[in-house]
């Protein structure tokens, strides 16, 4: 026989009063969620001094060894559901028992990124992030993380916590991310906002947030997996000639653009093109995951970073459909990565 509890906290984490456990599971963490929006004047490494906000959401007990998430410029700070947000989050399917990301065993963090609500129409590095991180640390009461793990934009945050906040992480995880930009992803991205700046011009800013949009999910994912999905042939609608992934690339877009602002995909994906680290300057361990294919991370350019780094470090390279969207996908992938990583410090929590 087994037992479940979950005791629902506020955002303060304080635990509902009624929640007693059997005596089989009382030693187990309590689980609880939270959120919290903080406002802070932060040194900005472009443009100096600023007032920004930032938002952070947990999910397990503030006093569990703690674990920042934080995934692409489009990620935010719901990574799964909780008792603060029911919804699934944007990481859902590799949190929760038996996943390395076990919410009873850890209390999993991460925020919504700095710029996400279109406020802050500055150039933003991703210093400044990990700086953010930081200050939201402070204010929460922890002191370390026992690991960041980072995919995307996130990964090049994590490098940067794990430079200028190096003694406060046990472990970078950095999933499809490299010490700089790959030249034509970087292009890419150039065009990208040149699309979105058009849309602003003509007053039509979600027009361009969509067809930007459209054009990343190219960037995301592989030829492989459009082969797979779209090999139809074109027909005819209107007299226009329509391809069989227009549909799909328009609903991404279309469903982007109503969540997301241009100033924020503009300023964010900026600052993935301003991120460059000396991965000599990275002194924590490390476990850096390449796929093969993707082109907006390079195998051969995350080799390079895993190579110069300070400190034991491992690079795993996989093969995938997905791209650059891997880290989203191959979920079991994903998951036997962080166990291998985080074992030893789960077979510690567990004794």
């Amino acid at each position: 026989m087994s037992f479940s509890a979950v005791c629902v906290a506020s955002s303060d984490s304080a635990l509902a009063s009624d929640c007693s456990l059997p005596s089989l599971v009382s030693k187990l963490p309590r689980l609880s969620a939270g959120s919290e929006q903080f406002e802070l004047d932060l040194n900005l490494r472009h443009v100096g001094m600023r007032r920004v906000r930032l938002r952070v959401e947990w999910t397990g007990d503030l006093s569990l060894p703690a674990v920042w998430l934080a995934g692409g410029i489009s990620s935010h700070g719901h990574v799964c559901a909780n008792a603060v947000d029911s919804a699934p989050g944007w990481w859902q399917d590799v949190i929760g028992s038996p996943r390395a990301l076990d919410p009873r065993r850890c209390c999993l963090l991460a925020c919504d990124w700095l710029g996400a609500d279109g406020q802050l129409d500055v150039p933003i590095d991703s210093a400044d992030q990990a700086d953010a991180i930081a200050y939201a640390l402070d204010r929460l009461g922890i002191r370390f993380l026992q690991a960041f793990v980072g995919a995307s934009y996130g990964g090049m945050v994590g490098q940067q916590f794990a430079i200028r906040h190096r003694q406060r992480l046990g472990r970078l995880l950095c999933l499809s991310a490299a010490h700089r930009p790959s030249p034509f992803a970087s292009a890419f991205r150039a065009l990208q906002r040149q699309v979105v700046t058009l849309g602003q011009t003509q007053c039509a800013d979600a027009v361009g947030l969509s067809l930007a949009r459209q054009l990343a999910m190219l960037s995301y994912r592989s030829p492989n997996e459009f082969s797979e999905r779209f090999d139809q042939p074109a027909e005819l609608r209107s007299g226009r000639v329509h391809c069989a992934s227009e549909d799909y690339l328009q609903h991404c877009g279309q469903r982007y653009a109503a969540q997301w602002s241009a100033t924020a995909f503009l300023r964010l994906s900026e600052s993935i093109d301003l991120h460059v680290i000396a991965p000599t300057q990275i002194r924590v361990p490390c476990q850096f995951l390449a796929v093969e294919g993707d082109w907006l991370a390079p195998v051969e350019l995350m080799a390079a970073c895993a190579a110069e780094v300070a400190a034991p470090c491992e690079i795993e390279i996989i093969a995938s459909r997905y791209g650059h969207d891997a880290f989203l996908k191959e979920i079991d992938h994903v998951d036997a990565l962080l166990h291998r990583a985080l074992q030893n410090d789960s077979s510690e929590i567990a004794a």
